[in-house]
Parts: structure tokens; sequence; C-alpha cells
């Protein structure tokens, strides 16, 4: 079937696309590369190009679409059935872990290794199983963090077990050989419970894929269109997964921006978008330059800084919009005056340009930033949200209930049930349940196959008979649950549990002093059995296993945003694909953004610019830029600090700055801060510009190492840092991870090496 499309035809579908969108759009065969810039209508182009697919004949279920978010999913499968209607819901959409959940749902039992009804532990499930192997080998516990993030790491690399021995013992990397034995271990201890974890879920897929070529093959006839969004934020796993897909018909749209990549620290790999053209030499390349969301002058002054980038493909944003208001910069005295002035534009944008709380977003590098401004808005009290919260089902009672509900779709799983065998409180101590464990673990069986051997669980003399029949009566209403789920809908089934386990009961009893906190988690419960009908109504005859990979599967960016009216708060890194009206960049000074750590590194210093890039397009009317002179940070006061590159890569024709905020109709006074001219990036480290701004460096006796200021250190869990200050007992690091940040270290203890 030839698929060109005549434009002539489904004219509908066009008439809202500018010509590259629609280039795009009717572009149906062959590997298609679509280059879409920040506000360029990329989700509009992937929601028409299914539509034109099923306009000319392809078949909705022969169309797989993978994003990095439920939300972005849902939001595109909700524009397609806009579109072309109901054939949209045959439409595959969905994030990387729901596909490969989806599809090991119904092929995992080939390998004889899991069952379908496999269980999936999210980031805490599988540290409570890695903890119990560290403890069996006797390891560091300390090190439990470095342990599971270099597990993760090797998955993500698509790196086994059994490879991964190898390679640690080849390399001679000391650490890995600690490593090799946990790893094979941690294994072992998921197919006893019949278990994955978060990265199994691609891991396994593509070793499914790979090992078994009749699978493979279902699933390319299966899925001959594929389109992949945000292509630059995809890792090794992830690119090797839509490869071989994609291997058998070619038929593969990405779309993605290389000027937007900003999570290499977490395995995300540029190359994937720069080298499309590498893997498919027949693509087409398509440039979507046209911005719809910022205002002239923000659009060109983030041009202009992201132009500093060497590794990008070269494009240009545009726009049709008004010019705009010039990007404003204010370098504040210090960082309590940062809080200070921010607060007062917040409140002046609010009641003199009738701006909402929720237009207004403040963006920073590192999640330390926010305290000052919170403070601030507390006394003047301005509402707001920080984003990155405690998610949702990460919520103690959540977990609990989950738990239960895990138990009961895999009687196999241990590690869901050491977390529920005693709550509430039934008398099952962790010394005799520990024994009962370790002993099935050397039958070869699950905790509940033991229990419900009454043979065997009377080998087992090291536990008394009082907690023998209470493990037995917790065994037989499990499986009385199990039975429930196969006639009662979810949301009767979480009921159930909360009254016949004495749960709910639990909570309303708890001690004054607590009330409070009990009524929230109550409350909190109310809110999963909505979302448990919710679920039901939309997926009216699912097993419970869906609802546990629904659950498994949401993360913290699906949901991060919000409709109250408040201020919201985030890092750079958990804005990327919002926008705002109004957005603050806050401490754009060096060491902060660009990030210490990165100054070493020409690679990270790209990044840092990329995120920087991703902060500035996040607005759509107005940006505002600050800086502080003086900076308290880990309880001394940083002076003299230096404003950030980015900053001064930004043409004078776009930007105003000033030691203060000033209204459109204002004009700032002729003393405001020129910028510095002829600035060329430094591509290494400026040992003599540092010692200016950070605490002197002082030297210290160590039995091995020497530290100073401004070195460079690798911490085992998080990563690289630079040496901020070092006095006779600790050492400030400040990390290139946004989520660590500044962390002080004892200096005897800290699992740090130079770099």
């Amino acid at each position: 079937m030839n698929l060109e499309q005549n434009f002539f035809e489904h004219k509908n579908i066009f008439d809202e696309l500018n010509p590259q969108q629609a280039k795009a759009v009717a572009c149906l065969e062959g590997p298609l590369l679509v280059v879409a810039g920040a506000g360029s209508g990329k989700t509009r182009v992937l929601t028409y190009r299914i539509a034109n697919l099923i306009a000319n004949g392809v078949a909705p279920w022969k169309i797989l679409a993978i994003t990095f978010t439920n939300k972005a999913a849902n939001e595109m499968k909700s524009r397609a059935e806009n579109l072309i209607g109901d054939d949209a819901k045959d439409v595959w959409l969905s994030t990387f872990h729901s596909f490969c959940a989806r599809l090991l749902r119904r092929e995992i039992a080939v390998t004889e290794k899991f069952t379908s009804n496999f269980a999936i532990y999210d980031a805490s499930d599988s540290k409570a199983l890695l903890k119990r192997c560290v403890a069996e080998l006797d390891f560091n516990p300390d090190k439990l963090n470095s342990f599971q993030g270099r597990i993760s790491d090797a998955k993500n690399s698509l790196i086994d077990a059994a490879h991964f021995r190898e390679m640690a013992f080849d390399s001679g990397r000391d650490f890995d050989r600690f490593v090799a034995p946990l790893y094979e271990l941690y294994e072992k201890k998921l197919r006893e419970n019949n278990a994955l974890d978060f990265d199994d879920l691609i891991f396994v897929t593509v070793k499914l894929l790979r090992a078994y070529p009749e699978v493979l093959e279902k699933y390319q006839n299966r899925y001959r269109y594929i389109l992949i969004d945000e292509y630059q934020d995809t890792n090794e796993a992830q690119y090797v997964l839509t490869k071989l897909l994609a291997d058998k018909y070619h038929n593969i749209c990405v779309v993605g921006d290389a000027d937007q990549s900003i999570y290499g620290w977490r395995g995300a790999d540029m190359r994937n978008i720069l080298n499309f053209e590498r893997d498919y030499p027949e693509a087409t390349v398509i440039k979507l330059e046209q911005n719809y969301r910022s205002t002239k002058n923000i659009l060109d002054a983030s041009n202009a800084v992201i132009a500093n980038n060497v590794e990008r493909k070269e494009k240009t944003l545009w726009t049709d919009n008004e010019r705009g208001e010039k990007v404003k910069f204010v370098n504040c005295e210090t960082d309590k005056t940062e809080a200070q002035i921010v607060d007062s534009e917040i409140k002046r944008l609010v009641t003199q340009e009738n701006f909402m709380y929720k237009d207004i977003a403040i963006l920073y590098r590192m999640n330390s930033q926010s305290r000052l401004f919170e403070e601030k808005f507390i006394r003047d009290e301005i509402p707001y949200v920080i984003i990155g919260g405690l998610r949702f089902y990460d919520r103690k009672e959540i977990k609990d209930i989950l738990a239960y509900l895990h138990v009961i779709a895999n009687p196999r799983d241990d590690v869901h049930l050491s977390r529920i065998v005693n709550v509430p409180r039934r008398g099952l101590g962790t010394t005799s349940f520990d024994r009962l464990r370790n002993f099935a673990e050397q039958s070869g069986l699950s905790v509940m196959e033991v229990v419900r051997d009454k043979n065997l669980l009377e080998q087992l003399t090291s536990i008394n008979s009082t907690f023998r029949q209470k493990i037995q009566d917790f065994a037989a209403m499990i499986m009385l649950f199990a039975e429930m789920s196969k006639t009662r809908s979810i949301d009767q089934l979480i009921n159930l549990i909360l009254d016949d386990t004495g749960y709910m009961r639990m909570l309303k009893e708890t001690p004054e002093d607590t009330a409070a906190e009990a009524e929230s988690r109550i409350a909190n419960l109310g809110e999963f059995i909505n979302a448990a009908k919710d679920f039901v109504k939309n997926n009216p005859n699912a097993p419970l296993e869906d609802f546990l990979n629904h659950v498994a599967l949401i993360t913290d960016l699906d949901t991060k945003d919000t409709d109250e009216s408040r201020v919201r708060m985030m890092t750079i890194h958990a804005a990327k694909g919002l926008e705002f009206p109004v957005v603050f960049v806050v401490g754009l000074e060096e060491d902060i953004l660009p990030h210490a750590a990165a100054q070493m590194s020409q690679i990270e210093l790209e990044e840092e610019r990329r995120a920087c890039y991703v902060a500035f397009t996040r607005a759509k009317k107005k940006l505002i830029l600050t800086a502080a002179g003086s900076r308290m940070i880990f309880g001394k006061t940083n002076k003299y600090r230096e404003v950030s590159r980015f900053v001064d890569e930004i043409p004078d024709r776009f930007i105003v700055r000033s030691d203060r905020i000033y209204s459109q109709t204002q004009t700032p006074p002729q003393t405001q801060t020129p910028a510095r001219k002829n600035y060329s990036p430094p591509t290494a480290y400026r040992s003599a510009q540092i010692k200016s701004v950070l605490t002197p460096p002082k030297k210290i006796s160590a039995p091995i190492v020497t530290w100073n200021v401004g070195e460079q250190v690798n911490h085992k869990t998080w990563g690289l840092g630079t040496v901020m200050a070092v006095d006779a007992k600790t050492i400030t690091i400040s990390f290139a991870n946004p989520e660590v940040g500044l962390k002080v270290l004892g200096l005897k203890v800290a699992p740090i090496n130079k770099v």
C-alpha cells in the first residue's frame, strides 16, 4: 500500500499545520527524524501523524507511540480521539515501561523464569530486597544506595549479572568486584519472588526479544509504524528496544531536540538522536523551527545562548509572536535580596498586571535553592507549591495496601509480604518471620508455599506454636482475598482489606497526638479507593495485575502539575515539558548554573547550557533572571560571586541588566550593570576565579589524600562533584546531579575519589 499523502484528501488534517509540520505529518513511510524545537508543536505533529496513518488505511493497532510520561501519552490519545474518533483508542500510546510491562505479561512465560503475574518492584521495594542481599553477604549497609545505583546503571546499559562479573574482574574495578556477587544474588531473589524491578521491564524485554526471534517478529509485524517522542532522552536499553522493533520495516518516526537533552546524568544518551541518520541512512529529516510559545525577545535570547554549544543539530527557532518585553536580569546584592526582589515582583505581577499565581514559575538548578523563597512567601502569604514532593503512591498507607494487593496477586512475593505480615500488628514478630523466610529460601520455596504446607511448616522448630498458628491464619486470610478478587471489583477488594485486616481500625484508634496525621492517611486511602474506581470504570474487565501495573508505572512526572493558583517552584530538570506565562530563573551564577562540577568537561558544560536553554524556553510572556553577589552556602558566606556566563551570552538588544526589576513603562538608570564584551566561555576550570568566590582552600592531612577547593571528586553514589570547602573534619562538595546538590561529608568516611 502506498501511503504517500495526497494533500487534497483529508484536508481537515492539515488545516492547522504549518508547512514543516505538514511535511512531517505527510511523510508516512520509512524512517523520519523530526527535529522539534521548544514550543514548536511536536505533540500536534505526533497526533496528526497518527490520524493521517489511520486516514490512509493503517489499522490503529499496528501503530505504537511511545513517550516518557503517562500524562503525555494520555494527552496524545485524547487529541487523536478528538481528530478521528474511537479508532484512536486502538492505537497503543504509552511509556516505554508501560509498553514493556504489557508485552511481558503476555510473553514472559516463554523464558520459564517468571510467570505472567510477576510483581513490579519500585525503588523502595527493590531497596528492601537488596538490603536483604547485602546482609546475607555481610556487605557494608552504608553503601546500599551505591550498590543499587550501580546495578541500575548496568541494567540500563543491558549488562546482565554474569556479564557484569566478567567485566568487573577484567577491568580490575574494586567496587564492581563487590557489586558482582550482590547483583547475582539480587537477580536470584527477584526470580524467587517472581518479580521484576523497574529497570528490568525494558532490560528483560530486550533480552526476550533477542533470545526468541519468533516473539520479536510477532511484535515487529504487530507494530509496523512506530513513533518515539523525546528521543534525545532515550538511554541504551530504550534505544536498542526501539531499534529491534523497527528493524524489519523501518517505519520509525522519532521526534526530539538535542538542545533539550538534559538528563545525561541519569543515562540519557544524546547521541541516539544525533546519530539517527547513521542508523537509518535513508531517513527524511524535517526541522520544526517555528515557536508558538514565547515572545521574540525570549526566543532570541535563548537562541543566542544555545548557539554556543558545538554538539547539536543546527537550527534557529523563530516566531510570529510579538516582540514582547526584553529579558530582565537582576544582579542582587545577596541571596536574601534575591528572594525579596522575586517576592516583590510576584506581588506586582498579580496586583498590577493581572497575572494569577499559577501563571508564575520559579526555576532553580538545585532543590536547596528554594528555602529562602519559601520562607519569604510564607511570611508574605504568597501561595506556592514545590513540584517534586512525595508521590501519592509513595505514602506509607498507600504502599501498605498496595503490598496486600501484590501478595494477593502474586503469593510468591516475599518482599511485599514482609512489609505487611505484621501491619496492623498481629503478633508476627520480626525474628520468627525472618527464621521462616530463611527456611523458605533454603527450601527453594516462597514463604506462602511453606505456610500453606502444614507438614513442611512443622519442620521449622525454631518458631513457636503461637506464631505458627497466627501465620497460618494470615495466609488463610490472603487466600480468601485472592478468591474474592475474582468476583469483586478492585475498589471493593481494597475496602475489604481495610476492614478485615483491621487497618482502618488501627488508623481510627491512633492516639490524640497524631490524630491529624491519621485523618490525613484516612483521606489518602479514600482517594486511593477513588483511583481504583476510576480504573475499574475505564477498564471494566481488567484483572488485579493490570491495576498494579497501572499504579507501578505512574511516576512523579505524571502528577507534577496542578490547577490550584499557586506559584510553581521546581528544578529546571523538573520543568522540562512545561510552560508558564512568567518564569523566574534564579541563582544564575558560576558554580550553580553552570554547575561547578561541569566546568572540567566541555560535554558536561554543554549539558548545563542546554539546561539553561530549557529553563529560558519555558517562558511565554516574561523571563526574569536573577543572581546574587553574595550567597550563604552551608553556613559560610560566599562573596564576590560571578554572574553565570550564560547571562553574558545574551546580546544587549534582548536583555535589560539592572540591580532591580523595572516594569515595561520604566527606564532603567544609566548605572545598570553592563554586559561583558568579547566573552569566551572557558573550557577549563578557572582556579583563580574559584578562589575569589569560595572559602580559601585549606589543605588537610589525611592518610592517603589531601583535598583542595576546586578539585573534582567522584562519589560512589552521587557521582561527579567539586570541592567547595574543606576543614579539619568535613568536606563540602557541590554535586552535578541536581537531585543531590550540596553535601557536607565527613573526611574520614566519605566514599570519594579524586577524578
